[in-house]
């Protein structure tokens, strides 16, 4: 899954795991196993570029591994070997208007400069490109988005 930040990825990731019975991993908890930080940690000492590149390696390493559902970061999509990468697994992109996911993040301390018309001019063209199912989450919460997807990979019960 990809997709701007407030979109859902993990919390619909890990419903789509669970009913299809496949392992789940996250940016966020694999740069905490992996480096003992957080996302914003990692950017305010190491910078946005350290944190990217570790981002991107989330979703290379986990797509070495056996089939799981990956809650990419929104980032990655930037990098072309990991774009090169999501050409062969089925790419569900998450997506909502800037409103929308501005106001999920207000109460977020994950990235307080979030400014998704900005990250969206750069990014979207790539989610584009790559999906090959797009998922409006401002008009599907949770469930019924995972319930989507699962229509789509031929998976609902």
């Amino acid at each position: 899954m990809v997709g701007l930040m407030g979109t859902g990825k993990t919390t619909t990731g890990r419903l789509v795991a669970e009913a299809l019975g496949l392992p789940m991993t996250d940016s966020d908890a694999y740069l905490n196993e992996r480096y003992g930080h957080s996302a914003n940690q990692i950017a305010e000492t190491l910078g946005p570029d350290v944190l990217h590149a570790r981002e991107a390696e989330h979703v290379l390493d986990a797509l070495e591994r056996t089939p799981r559902v990956i809650a990419a970061a929104a980032s990655v999509v930037e990098d072309p070997r990991v774009r090169e990468a999501l050409r062969t697994p089925f790419v569900v992109w998450l997506d909502a208007p800037d409103a929308v996911l501005e106001q999920r993040m207000q109460s977020s301390s994950h990235r307080p400069d979030f400014d998704p018309e900005t990250l969206r001019a750069r990014r979207e063209p790539h989610y584009r490109e790559l999906a090959d199912l797009t998922v409006d989450v401002a008009a599907n919460r949770p469930e019924p988005a995972a319930r989507l997807i699962l229509d789509a990979v031929g998976a609902s019960k």
